[in-house]
C-alpha cells in the first residue's frame, strides 16, 4: 500500500511538472497554484477565459496539452471582420486611373452583422464576446480601428470611385502610397479581408495566369512561329494593352521579347482599334540596326522610321519630318501619323521635343533598366511619354536594390508603388518584417510582370543543358612585369593616404589591374596590341 502510495504520488508530480514550468510564465497560473484553486473546477469569467486563451502558447511549451472547442479554426475563436469588396461592376475608363466599386461590411464566419450588433462589439473591450449563440474574440480598438479605415477608402470611393491601382494595393495588402509614415498601424489581416468582386476577380486571375487567356493571331505577316510561351507572352500584353495598364516583359535574354512585341503589333492592327494611332519603340543606339534586322525577318509589312541621326537628317529628325533616307527592305512611312512603329534612342528623347508631343498608342522601353535611376535626365524625359499603354523590356526588373523596380513601375504603371519617397519607406517596413516581407509587394507587381527563365524546361524544352568551361589564362612577361609594379606603386601610395581618398585609390588599382590581365596596350594605351604580349589574348585565340 504505501509503495503504491509512493508510485501514485510520483505520477501526481510528474502530472504537475509541466504545469508548475507554465506558472512560473503565467502570474494568474501561479496564484491558482498557490492557492490550490487548480485541482478542483472553476467558474470563470470571459475576461479569466480570454486570458487563459491568450497564454496557450506558454501553456503548450511548458507540456500542458490544451483541448479547443472543435468549431474553432486554429484553436481559436472567431474573430468579426471588417470584409470589402471592389470591382464588382466594371471599371469605368482603362489604366491605373480606371474606377471601381467599393462596398464594406463587418462579418462574423462570413455573414454581415447588424449595425446594432456592430455597435455592441464596439462598446466592449478587449477580451471575449458573446453574440449570435457564440463566445467571439474581441478587440474593440483594433475592430475600431479598421472600420474607420476602410470608411475612409468608402467615402473616397462614394466621391469618385476607387482607382485600380488602389484597388489592387488593398487586395495585395501593400499599403504603399500612405503619407502617414513609418507610425501608421498596418492592416491586421486577421481583423480585415478585401476580396475581388465579380467583375475585378477573373480580371486579375487572367493577368497572374495567362496561359488561361483567349488565343490571339497575328496573322500571316508574322514570318515565324511562335513558341508555346511565347504566345502566351502576346496574349499577356494585348490583354494589359487593352485595359490601359503597363507591361513589365521580363524574360530571360534569348527568350524573344522582340519578336513578342512585333507579334503584339501586328494583333494590335489587325483589330484596327485605337484610332491608328503610332507606336514608339525607345532602345539603345547599339540595339536599332538589331531591332530593323528582326523586324525585316520577321514582322516587314510593319511600317518603320526610325527617328534617329544615324540614319536621317539632323533637321528632319528635330522637325518630326521624318521621312526615312536609310536604305532598308523595311516597309517606309512617309510621316508619324502613317506609321506602325517609330524607333529612336534614350538620347533622342532628350533632343526631339516632337517625340514628347506626339499622343502614342504604345510606347516600348528596350533594356528598361536605362530608366532605373529616377533622377537621370533619360528617365525624366521617358516618364513625360504619353500613351494609351506602355511595355518595358528587361530581363533584370531588380538590378541592384529595390528602387529599379518602382522606377520601372513609374514608367509602366504610374502611382501604383506610390511616389519615390512613399517607396522608400514602405520597403524600410518590408525589411523589418519577420515573416515572409515582400509577399505583399510580390502580390501587388505579380499582375504587371511576366518573368520565364531558360532553366525552367517547361519554358523551352529542346534546349540543351549549358556547359560552362573554364580558360585559365597565364600572365605574360609583360603583363607579370607591370602588374609587379601597380602592386608596389599602390602599397607605397596606400601608406601615403588614408580615409576616402585611400578608398578611391584601391578602385582604381583594382581597374588598372583588370585592364593589365586583358592585354597591357589598354592600360598603356600604347595602341600596340601585339598579340604575344596578352595571355588572354592568346588563349582567346585558341578558344577561336
Amino acid at each position: 500500500h504505501e509503495s503504491a502510495g509512493a508510485r501514485n504520488r510520483e505520477r501526481m508530480l510528474s502530472l504537475l511538472l509541466p504545469v508548475q514550468r507554465a506558472a512560473t510564465e503565467c502570474a494568474w497560473l501561479r496564484e491558482m497554484v498557490d492557492a490550490g484553486e487548480i485541482f478542483h473546477p472553476l467558474r470563470w469569467s470571459a475576461t479569466d477565459a480570454f486570458r487563459f486563451l491568450s497564454d496557450v502558447p506558454k501553456l503548450e511549451r511548458a507540456g500542458v496539452i490544451v483541448r479547443m472547442p472543435a468549431a474553432w479554426r486554429a484553436s481559436r475563436p472567431l474573430r468579426p471582420q471588417v470584409t470589402t469588396t471592389v470591382g464588382s461592376r466594371a471599371a469605368a475608363g482603362l489604366g491605373t486611373d480606371a474606377l471601381l466599386d467599393f462596398s464594406m461590411n463587418v462579418t462574423l464566419d462570413g455573414a454581415a452583422l447588424t449595425p446594432a450588433e456592430v455597435g455592441q462589439l464596439l462598446s466592449g473591450t478587449r477580451g471575449l464576446a458573446f453574440i449570435r449563440g457564440q463566445w467571439v474574440e474581441l478587440d474593440s480598438e483594433q475592430l475600431r480601428r479598421t472600420i474607420d479605415r476602410f470608411k475612409e477608402v468608402e467615402q473616397l470611393a462614394s466621391g469618385r470611385g476607387l482607382t485600380f491601382a488602389e484597388a489592387t494595393r488593398l487586395l495585395s495588402g501593400a499599403e504603399v502610397a500612405t503619407d502617414a509614415g513609418d507610425g501608421a498601424a498596418a492592416l491586421d489581416p486577421a481583423w480585415s479581408h478585401v476580396n475581388a468582386g465579380a467583375w475585378l476577380a477573373p480580371l486579375l486571375q487572367s493577368l497572374r495566369s495567362p496561359g488561361e487567356l483567349a488565343r490571339v493571331e497575328p496573322g500571316s505577316e508574322l514570318r515565324g512561329t511562335l513558341r508555346p510561351y511565347q504566345e502566351i507572352g502576346v496574349r499577356w500584353l494585348n490583354l494589359l494593352s487593352q485595359l490601359g495598364l503597363g507591361a513589365c516583359l521580363a524574360d530571360d535574354m534569348g527568350l524573344g521579347k522582340t519578336i513578342q512585341v512585333l507579334a503584339l503589333l501586328l494583333v494590335m492592327r489587325r483589330a484596327k482599334e485605337h484610332g491608328r494611332l503610332p507606336n514608339l519603340l525607345v532602345a539603345p543606339a547599339s540595339l536599332i540596326a538589331n531591332w530593323q534586322s528582326e523586324i525585316e525577318r520577321f514582322a516587314p509589312s510593319l511600317r518603320v522610321i526610325a527617328a534617329h541621326q544615324s540614319t536621317m537628317s539632323a533637321e528632319e529628325v528635330l522637325s518630326g519630318r521624318v521621312t526615312l533616307l536609310m536604305s532598308s527592305r523595311l516597309q517606309v512611312a512617309e510621316s508619324v501619323a502613317d506609321a506602325d512603329l517609330v524607333i529612336t534612342t534614350y538620347g533622342s528623347l532628350l533632343r526631339f521635343s516632337w517625340l514628347a508631343e506626339t499622343k502614342w498608342n504604345l510606347i516600348i522601353l528596350d533594356e528598361a533598366q536605362a530608366i532605373k535611376n529616377p533622377g537621370a535626365k533619360q528617365t525624366r524625359a521617358a516618364k513625360r511619354l504619353s500613351a494609351r499603354a506602355r511595355v518595358a523590356l528587361t530581363g533584370t526588373p531588380v538590378e541592384n536594390r529595390l528602387s529599379d523596380l518602382w522606377s520601372i513601375f513609374d514608367f509602366i504603371n504610374p502611382g501604383l508603388l506610390g511616389s519615390a519617397k512613399q517607396f522608400s519607406r514602405y520597403s524600410k517596413r518590408l525589411a523589418a518584417t519577420p515573416h515572409n516581407p515582400y509577399g505583399s509587394l510580390r502580390d501587388l507587381v505579380r499582375p504587371y510582370i511576366l518573368r520565364r527563365l531558360k532553366s525552367d524546361r517547361s519554358v523551352i524544352s529542346d534546349l540543351p543543358e549549358k556547359t560552362e568551361v573554364k580558360a585559365w589564362c597565364q600572365l605574360t612577361r609583360k603583363q607579370a612585369a607591370l602588374y609587379q609594379d601597380s602592386v608596389r606603386e599602390l602599397r607605397e601610395q596606400i601608406a601615403a593616404t588614408d580615409g576616402v581618398r585611400r578608398r578611391g585609390l584601391i578602385l582604381t588599382f583594382l581597374m588598372r589591374f583588370k585592364q593589365i590581365c586583358n592585354h597591357p596596350s589598354q592600360w598603356l594605351k600604347d595602341d600596340a596590341w601585339h598579340a604575344a604580349d596578352s595571355g588572354k589574348l592568346a588563349r582567346l585565340g585558341e578558344l577561336v
